[in-house]
């Protein structure tokens, strides 16, 4: 590191010893600044297709009876959650084995949009939308539907983060829906915390912790506990995942029906039972380091919309990749300055932004009995808008439960996800 750049990171580090709140307001040294910004991020939830429809085919004969039903209701827990775990190395990881070390993505203006594909002889093509829709706080949603198989995914996420000596600790509020409308299944997820280590060394680096979940209409829930490498013993990126009958037998990890454990970001194994699946005896889960994730299609830069996140930044983009820091300065003050001045102008015509593709629902309010509010009463979960995962009677309550929803209407009105 250069002598500008360790005092750029001292000066960082001196910066947010007192912060607390929004991630995406600190503003970090040019040279840790990723050439990406955070809307992308919602690509990582289906950069394995061929896992993101998997249980949509587990499906018990017409014949079979009580056992048999039971019995692949189960195995499509073990596929979702397979799926989920397949997207945290992407979500957590690429960055530090790309760059080096962890990078903060760009943040999204209000409206920023990102849209792409899969194309995959297996499984059709599945698409992504995604949306900045909110910018205080900042809040990305987005939207993945594969019609080939009936099986689409929404949901937004969040940060609110605070600094603990020397790592940013970062809580992560939203969720996901996962919807398998051949089989009227649904499987809601939760995010779980995590923080930011190694910035005394300036090589942060992203570690998961506390739990996360996934429920099911079925009535299934994991439970994922995330730890990571200690002082003395313990391995990075460690998880261990139980899958229960139901909420009340979640309540003794005797009861777990599948115990799956290893490393989100290398291997996993899973055995029956609540013992831990041990490398040596047990069968492999899933291996991350060997899949590659299939690339997203994107449209050529001069065909994207000045909205879309990649003609939007391309000049902030490329002046990050040439370590170009008067640059990155001059181009972010560009787009920031525009975003400011249409702030502005619409408060002084008392104009309110609209969203694109998603919408604000209160279900608190509304009090809906849809696949949400459902899911969220057999996890025992709050809809309110804390960190997810919050219980109900979470000191993280707010009293709001606004979240946002992927509005189908606008988005098959839309002709421009065609590629």
């Amino acid at each position: 590191m250069s002598q500008a750049s360790s005092s750029s990171w001292t000066s960082f580090l001196s910066s947010i010893t007192s912060f607390n709140g929004d991630l995406a307001s600190l503003t970090a040294p040019p040279f840790i600044l990723s050439p990406t910004s955070l809307v992308e991020f919602s690509q990582y939830w289906a950069e394995h297709p061929d896992l993101f429809v998997e249980a949509s085919l587990l499906r018990a004969d017409d014949n079979a009876g009580a056992p048999e039903i039971e019995a692949m209701a189960l195995k499509r827990a073990i596929s979702v959650t397979k799926w989920f775990i397949s997207t945290l190395r992407s979500q957590y990881c690429l960055r530090n084995e790309s760059m080096g070390s962890e990078k903060k993505p760009l943040n999204p203006f209000l409206g920023e949009v990102f849209v792409g594909k899969w194309d995959s002889p297996l499984v059709g093509e599945t698409v992504l939308l995604s949306e900045q829709v909110s910018h205080h706080p900042a809040v990305t949603a987005y939207g993945i539907i594969n019609a080939s198989h009936n099986v689409s995914l929404q949901g937004y996420n969040g940060v609110k983060a605070t600094i603990s000596k020397a790592s940013i600790n970062v809580k992560q509020y939203g969720h996901g829906i996962l919807q398998l409308d051949d089989l009227n299944e649904s499987y809601l997820y939760t995010l779980p915390p995590l923080h930011i280590e190694g910035l005394i060394s300036a090589s942060p680096f992203v570690e998961l912790e506390g739990t996360s979940y996934i429920q099911s209409s079925n009535g299934f829930i994991v439970q994922i506990d995330y730890s990571g490498r200690g002082y003395f013993s313990g391995k990075k990126h460690t998880f261990k995942a139980r899958i229960y009958r139901d909420q009340l037998s979640s309540a003794n990890k005797d009861n777990a029906l599948v115990t799956i454990s290893g490393q989100w970001s290398d291997k996993s194994y899973i055995a029956k039972g609540s013992a831990t699946p041990s490398s040596k005896t047990d069968e492999l889960f899933y291996d991350a380091m060997a899949v590659k994730p299939e690339q997203l299609q994107v449209k050529p830069l001069e065909s994207q919309h000045p909205l879309e996140s990649r003609r939007a930044w391309k000049k902030v983009a490329d002046a990050i990749k040439k370590s170009d820091y008067d640059q990155i300065h001059q181009e972010k003050s560009i787009i920031e300055n525009e975003q400011r001045d249409l702030r502005k102008k619409e408060q002084e015509s008392g104009a309110k932004w609209q969203t694109r593709w998603f919408d604000n629902v209160d279900y608190a309010a509304e009090q809906k009995h849809d696949p949400f509010t459902n899911l969220t009463n057999l996890a025992n979960l709050s809809i309110h808008n804390g960190p997810s995962g919050s219980a109900k009677s979470s000191k993280y309550d707010t009293g709001e439960a606004k979240h946002w929803r992927l509005n189908l209407d606008n988005w098959k009105q839309e002709t421009e996800i065609k590629l």
